[in-house]
Formats: C-alpha cells, sequence, structure tokens
C-alpha cells in the first residue's frame, strides 16, 4: 500500500518517470481488470473471486506442517496472501488495483509490488514441488482424507 501510495501522489497525471531509457520507467495506471488487463471493470466478480481465493489459501496455509522443512511453503503463501490483499484493498477502495511498474522494452503489462510477491512466491512453490521436496513431503496438499483404501 505504501508503494501504491508513492505512485499514486508522485505518479500520476505525470509523464512515466524513466529508470534505464527504453527499458523501464514507473508508469501510473489504473488497472480496473484482473492479470494482464482481463475482466475489465468487473469489481464485484474480482472481488468474489478474491475472496474465494483468499479463503482456499488460507485453508492450504493451514494444513501447512510446522518445522523448518515448510518455512518456504509457509512464506510463499503469506506472500501470496500479501499480495492478493493488497491489490484486494485497491479495488475495494478505488474500484481499480494501482500499478506503476513498466518493462517497456518487451511491452509487458504494468504491474506493482503485490503482483510481484504473488509471481515470486509461485515460481519458488513450483520450483521447490518439483526440484525440493518429494511426493510424500506434499501429502498435506491431498483433498483426500486420511483413510486408506484396502
Amino acid at each position: 500500500q505504501f508503494t501504491k501510495q508513492l505512485a499514486i501522489t508522485q505518479l500520476k497525471d505525470k509523464p512515466p518517470f524513466v529508470i534505464i531509457s527504453g527499458v523501464f520507467e514507473l508508469q501510473y495506471l489504473e488497472n480496473r481488470g484482473s492479470a494482464f488487463g482481463m475482466l475489465q471493470g468487473q469489481k464485484v466478480l474480482l472481488l468474489g473471486l478474491g475472496v474465494v481465493f483468499m479463503g482456499l489459501l488460507l485453508y492450504f496455509m493451514r494444513k501447512i506442517p510446522e518445522g523448518k522443512k515448510y518455512t518456504l511453503f509457509h512464506l510463499c503463501f503469506a506472500l501470496i496472501l500479501a499480495g492478493g490483499i493488497g491489490n484486494m484493498i485497491d479495488r475495494f477502495r478505488f474500484s481499480y488495483v494501482v500499478d506503476f511498474f513498466s518493462f517497456v522494452l518487451i511491452h509487458f503489462p504494468i504491474f506493482n509490488v503485490a503482483d510481484c510477491y504473488i509471481v515470486i512466491a509461485i515460481f519458488l512453490l513450483l520450483f521447490a514441488s518439483i526440484f525440493v521436496y518429494q511426493e510424500e513431503d506434499l501429502a498435506f496438499l491431498n483433498f483426500k482424507g486420511s483413510s486408506k483404501e484396502e
């Protein structure tokens, strides 16, 4: 929320602030959609989906076992939750999400710090799930009950 407030006060109604010419700049954008600008103007739908997603995330966070082995999972889920809540606060307050990081070199959609939290955490979870944890380490993600079929 702090970086978004800075974007509002320092970038809104101003030309982009160039960090690296032709590569990266800070540019104020009001994103009324979801990722990559999809679902434009669907505030109620996006807030509803956000609440459902946050509920599922909290459910899975409670299932993560305690212990040093699962610290990465706890951290990543917390980052995803923080990023999601940050964007939901914007959507609730303003009916849009404040975005401001712009990679003009590759014409990538403008994004914000909350988006970075989500993307980095998901990448780390995928990497760890594939290369670090064994299948039995991820059994807590199973929807099946604890009973085994005979």
